[in-house]
């Protein structure tokens, strides 16, 4: 490892030049330990100022995290933005990146090559297939069947991971902020979101049903076909749990009757990116209200934050 010549010099005033190098060594240094005791071994040599400089360096390389989100594809993700001015304005040392993975079976070997990453978001299409790769579950990620959030620790060596699932509490309290009461739901999908939404309602004592492309397999499940006037009529909430909508397939939606829905109805569309997808719009044009999943993403956002962040 190279380090600058000046610990040989008397002379307790560093150029320019020796200061240029000073940092650019600083910066390519690994593991902050070698800084401290470069610091340490050559203090008597090394100007107060800068001897102080190595070490808040040192500690700032020590201090350095990294997050990140998997999923595909991830161009619509605001995550990264949303993280990244978090980051900024409440001075955290940490980065925040997007890796997009179209096959889970890729997840072992992203963590062998990223050894650095303390906690990662996870997103469609893998909230459920995930979770064969985790060491351990929370129990809400257990009874849900969805994970959203993955803790990464370093134990002597070895990878240990646990899932958890923020969506549950973004939800809950994004759906709670509507200040209204609601007695049915239907949740259009049946992946790890709609999973997620499935289980806030059951707390809340909201009954609900999915509705699915397939065939029916289950008793709380119908196709869209089902959904005509009669059984419009009888829920006053939608929850589209589909990337229908999602950027850059924003011509997409729910295929759904709207003209039969009114003012009574109100649609939460999981999607943020674009702020009113064709599924509000549409709906809106028949009397319904509603919102987007971006104050939902915030808070489960926040929540992963603390699960990340908690030692």
């Amino acid at each position: 490892m190279f380090f600058p010549k000046i610990c040989n010099r008397k002379s307790t005033t560093l150029s320019s030049y020796d200061k240029t190098r000073y940092f650019i060594t600083l910066q390519n240094l690994t593991i902050a330990t070698d800084c401290q005791n470069f610091a340490a071994t050559h203090a008597h040599a090394i100007q107060p100022t800068y001897y102080q400089a190595i070490n808040s360096q040192s500690l700032t390389f020590k201090m350095k995290q990294n997050y990140g989100l998997i999923g595909f594809p991830l161009r619509h993700s605001f995550s990264k933005k949303y993280f990244q001015e978090k980051f900024k304005r409440e001075n955290i040392n940490a980065d925040y990146e997007l890796f997009e993975m179209s096959e889970i079976e890729q997840f072992p070997d992203f963590l062998r090559k990223h050894p650095e990453i303390k906690g990662l978001n996870v997103t469609i299409p893998h909230k459920e297939t995930i979770i064969s790769y985790l060491n351990e579950l929370s129990p809400e990620a257990s009874e849900v069947g969805a994970v959203n959030c993955i803790k990464v620790i370093q134990k002597g060596g070895k990878t240990y991971t646990k899932g958890y699932n923020t969506d549950i509490y973004g939800f809950s309290k994004s759906l709670q902020n509507t200040g209204k009461n609601f007695s049915k739901a239907l949740i259009l999908g049946t992946g790890g979101a709609a999973k997620a939404v499935a289980f806030v309602l059951r707390n809340k004592g909201i009954s609900y049903v999915f509705v699915s492309r397939k065939k029916a397999v289950s008793n709380d499940t119908i196709n869209y076909s089902d959904l005509n006037a009669a059984v419009l009529s009888n829920y006053n909430l939608i929850i589209n749990c589909t990337p229908l909508g999602t950027y850059p397939h924003t011509e997409t939606y729910p295929d759904i009757a709207y003209k039969h829905l009114s003012g009574r109805h109100f649609m939460f569309d999981l999607t943020y990116n674009p702020s009113e997808t064709l599924f509000l719009k549409k709906a809106a044009e028949f009397g319904a209200s509603g919102k987007n999943g971006l104050e939902m993403l915030h808070m489960q956002a926040e929540k992963a934050w603390g699960i990340f962040s908690h030692k």
